[in-house]
């Protein structure tokens, strides 16, 4: 397999106080050529924000952005006219598209909200802005990878505006599953969230991340309770 690994501790780190975050790709103040994304993914951030405290108003235009709460809740309210809570177990997604303006707070002013931001470039340019967030049940992501985004829209998954896949597994203690790509050409990026897993050679702790580029399947072996992101995503855009 033809891997790249990004372990827990070489991301890049930012504490303003009100918010901690750390980059596995260039963003902000940290730059590093050698990661300025995997393939469209630009941005996975890892962000703690204190109570009450968040991201003032600000514009996006064509990208596609999607929160992930870990623990805690975000409160958004965007141009379009949406004002929404986003508790740990949703996922929400915005196509930027010709432009939107919004910002996102703790919603909590006694505990922090801990959320993955990722950032991943669109398929079509200057889309109408669109909104959508979904409450995902655990029972379905156990020893399985369960899809919460994809380019079609389901009953089952929230729809971006690209040919890729975000699937999530909780994976309990010596199980193993696999993960078929979805797309040919599509590279694998995996984010382990939580535990201790094994990826081809590779074992991945809290916080690890690993691309994957030249792999149709692939076995993941837990060597603990493990909460694990995969993002399914093209190595180049599609014309």
């Amino acid at each position: 397999m033809n891997t790249i690994l990004h372990k827990s501790a070489t991301r890049g780190h930012a504490d303003y106080e009100w918010l901690i975050s750390r980059h596995s790709f260039s963003f902000a103040d940290y730059y590093n050529p050698e990661r300025m994304g995997f393939g469209l993914i630009r941005v996975l951030n890892d962000d703690i924000v204190e109570p009450s405290m968040g991201f003032n108003t600000h514009p996006h235009r064509n990208m596609e952005i999607i929160s992930i709460p870990l623990s805690g809740a975000l409160r958004h309210e965007d141009s379009m006219g949406h004002r929404h809570i986003i508790t740990t177990g949703e996922v929400q997604i915005m196509s930027a598209g010709s432009g939107i303006t919004h910002s996102e707070y703790n919603h909590s002013d006694q505990e922090q909200v801990n959320f993955l931001q990722i950032w991943i470039h669109p398929k079509e340019q200057n889309i109408h802005p669109r909104y959508a967030q979904k409450g995902f049940t655990l029972e379905k992501q156990k020893n399985h990878f369960h899809t919460l985004i994809a380019p079609r829209e389901s009953e089952e998954s929230i729809k971006i505006n690209q040919e890729a896949w975000l699937s999530m597994a909780l994976l309990e203690k010596s199980s193993k599953t696999r993960y078929a790509r979805k797309k040919e050409g599509n590279g694998l990026y995996y984010f382990l969230i939580e535990g201790q897993v094994k990826i081809g050679s590779e074992v991945l702790n809290a916080r690890d991340g690993m691309g994957i580029t030249d792999a149709t399947e692939i076995e993941i072996l837990a060597y603990n309770t493990s909460k694990l992101l995969c993002i399914d995503v093209p190595m180049k855009h599609y014309h």
